[in-house]
């Protein structure tokens, strides 16, 4: 089993620090919010990018799955009592020639060995879609 550790530290009232390895990542944890840092959501989304990218990044070598880039666009629907995430809609856009059927079976890959995508799959809905850019 592989372990995860991070630090995350209050700056001040407006934002704290997260840490991990040798990379920062400066969080919007202030009341009013900041325009400099990523809330709550959005590093969860963020985290759900990474996982996408790094599964096409992992199954398009053992496919021999040609592409030249990726973009994973995502949103978040949040109700507000109680306050959870209620839907996670994603596109991902892969730069590619490939063939359609070939486009399935990298997008069911991804969701199929994605840590975080198994993880927020069993807690909210995830829907979206893998398309050619």
């Amino acid at each position: 089993m592989l372990e995860y550790k991070i630090i995350a530290r209050r700056l001040d009232e407006h934002g704290s620090r997260a840490t991990a390895k040798a990379a920062h990542v400066l969080l919007d944890t202030g009341l009013a919010g900041r325009q400099d840092a990523m809330n709550p959501v959005e590093l969860l989304l963020s985290a759900l990018a990474a996982c996408m990218l790094k599964g096409i990044e992992r199954v398009a070598p053992m496919l021999k799955f040609q592409f030249s880039g990726a973009e994973v666009k995502l949103e978040a629907v949040r109700q507000d009592a109680p306050p959870k995430l209620v839907l996670i809609r994603y596109e991902i856009v892969v730069d590619t020639a490939e063939p359609e059927p070939r486009l399935d079976l990298l997008h069911r890959n991804i969701l199929k060995y994605g840590t975080i995508s198994n993880t927020l799959m069993a807690a909210v809905p995830l829907e979206g879609c893998l398309r050619r850019g």
